[in-house]
């Protein structure tokens, strides 16, 4: 039987949460609003965690999405230190870990994302560390000084922004990665090899094609990686950056569709009557595409959660949105917007300079513009927003010349 309560619940007290309750509020949800956060923190922002903050360039209070008395000034009941434990779909009842239940009308998984292990043996002795919490970073940031050793597990866009932070610090970093380039499955070959010969210019040692067999060390403490070769990489500090895996742990044992993340609609619903999900726990329909995605940046858990907010009031919302994100390492800044695989797409073109690291990569199927990737060139995601978005074909040659404006390539 269904509660005829009016409260609102979002789980997860991550930027996604707290962008859903600051959208409700906006959009006129006056009822009780609760937001369950299993960290001591308040919700923050992840991207400053291995970019600004970890640099040591950003201060600790400009991560935090709003400041803590703004829940309190929008009466938000911000429960923090607490988990889900349950959700009961059929009653509309949430579990705490401390035995409450609260019942809701409608309900938000913003869950997020956990670091997968690296399990190897030695991967729980001290100075072996993951980045995903302020916690994390605040570990790292100590660890990030002159002449530390660094090993990073993992070329992914974690493992390779803190590499560059690492470096920036003055410490000694090698990267290990098991492919034959970092970030090739979301690159490819071409764009891939810049950011390669990038942190190899920049004094990483970076070893691709490596296994790693174990962690090893002395007194619980980390004191080197062994790769399965019998190599031995002497290190203070490892960082495991193998990828994130969505949580649904909750989802899952309530009985909801979860595939690669908690299944919804265009709209951010699930399975589930009343209960909807954002960031990076949902693997959302997406209109544009004709398929599900599920995105594990920043800016889908900015704006995510107003589509959600809003289907939650009974509105015809849709998140049609295309992928963004964002990454500066060294001396590059780069925005990338759009979707394809490997095997997505048939060709890659540069318009500039890759050498100078000032240019803009496009992914192409047919002619058509799938995704776009601009290195030190700002102002253009708009254009390359609408190239993608009108489905139609392109001249290459005209694509790849920096002197034809990239309005001109659209008919309308």
């Amino acid at each position: 039987m269904a509660t005829t309560d009016n409260a609102y619940v979002i789980v997860g007290a991550g930027l996604a949460g707290a962008k859903a309750a600051e959208a409700l509020r906006e959009e006129g949800f006056a009822g009780r609003l609760f937001l369950i956060g299993e960290e001591r923190e308040h919700p923050y922002e992840r991207p400053p965690l291995s970019k600004g903050y970890l640099l040591g360039k950003d201060e600790r209070a400009s991560v935090y999405v709003h400041p803590l008395e703004w829940y309190r000034d929008h009466d938000v009941d911000l429960r923090l230190d607490t988990r889900a434990t349950a959700l009961d779909t059929a009653n509309h009842l949430l579990t705490l870990a401390d035995g409450s239940r609260l019942p809701y009308a409608r309900l938000l998984l913003a869950t997020g994302a956990a670091p997968r292990p690296l399990n190897v043996p030695g991967a729980d002795l001290d100075g072996v560390h993951q980045l995903r919490s302020l916690e994390d970073s605040d570990r790292l940031r100590a660890a990030f000084r002159a002449e530390a050793r660094v090993v990073v597990i993992g070329a992914g866009w974690i493992g390779l922004e803190a590499a560059a932070a690492a470096r920036t610090a003055g410490a000694q970093v090698t990267v290990l990665e098991s492919a034959e380039l970092p970030l090739l499955r979301v690159l490819g070959p071409q764009v891939a090899q810049i950011f390669a010969d990038l942190h190899r210019e920049h004094g990483v040692d970076l070893r691709l094609g490596v296994q790693v067999d174990r962690i090893t060390g002395t007194t619980g403490s980390v004191a080197a990686v062994r790769l399965a070769d019998g190599t031995l990489i002497d290190a203070d500090t490892v960082l495991v950056g193998v990828g994130v895996s969505p949580n649904t742990a909750l989802a899952t044992a309530a009985g909801l569709d979860v595939d690669n993340g908690i299944t919804t609609d265009e709209h951010l619903r699930t399975s589930a009557p009343d209960v909807y999900a954002a960031g990076d726990v949902a693997n959302a329909h997406h209109p544009l595409l004709g398929r599900r995605i599920r995105v594990e940046h920043w800016a889908n858990a900015l704006n995510q959660p107003r589509t959600a907010a809003r289907s939650m009031l009974g509105q015809d919302a849709v998140y049609d949105r295309l992928p963004y994100f964002f990454t500066d390492q060294y001396d590059l800044g780069m925005e990338y917007t759009g979707y394809t695989e490997p095997g997505g797409y048939d060709q890659v073109v540069f318009r500039g300079d890759t050498a100078s690291r000032e240019f803009i990569a496009f992914w192409l199927s047919g002619g058509r513009v799938l995704a776009g990737m601009n290195v030190n060139v700002w102002d253009v995601v708009e254009p390359i927003q609408r190239l993608i978005r009108s489905g139609e074909p392109v001249d290459p040659e005209r694509l790849t010349d920096p002197d034809v404006p990239l309005e001109s390539l659209l008919t309308d």
